[in-house]
């Protein structure tokens, strides 16, 4: 607080420090709150290293699709139906289970877009992750 002398009427040059104390009070309540936070372990289950080199399966042959312009579907160079496709992709997953092969779709540029829709719903539908567009 700062009091004027009766001879001086110019304006005091005093900081006000209650905004400083009031953030440094927020700022201490919230480190407060934080740290417990911060300090609580977190349980990891790490693999542990062995001395066993890895077993890489051998991956699976691809599957090519191609849809020409007149819609129809072959499968690595054998035509079928699209109503055979899906059945023929499950048998492929459960066949190859956890080891999955790539399916590699061509079409042409005549092609009609609901047939690589349904190529692609069948893949999504037995689990087949790796696909790949060709031309």
């Amino acid at each position: 607080m700062a009091f004027s002398t009766a001879g001086r009427t110019g304006p005091l040059a005093d900081i006000n420090v209650t905004p400083l104390v009031d953030v440094m009070l927020v700022l201490l309540i919230i480190f407060i709150v934080t740290a417990p936070i911060v300090t609580r372990p977190i349980p990891l289950q790490l693999k542990q290293p062995t001395d066993r080199p890895l077993v890489q399966p051998e991956p699976p042959p691809s599957i090519a699709l191609r849809l020409d312009a007149s819609n129809q579907l072959s499968w690595n160079g054998t035509p079928i139906a699209m109503a055979e496709l899906l059945p023929r992709m499950q048998e492929q997953a459960s066949e190859h289970a956890g080891n999955l092969p790539e399916l590699r779709i061509a079409t042409d540029e005549g092609a009609e877009y609901e047939g690589l829709v349904k190529i692609l719903a069948a893949a999504e539908a037995t689990g087949l992750q790796r696909v790949a567009f060709e031309r």
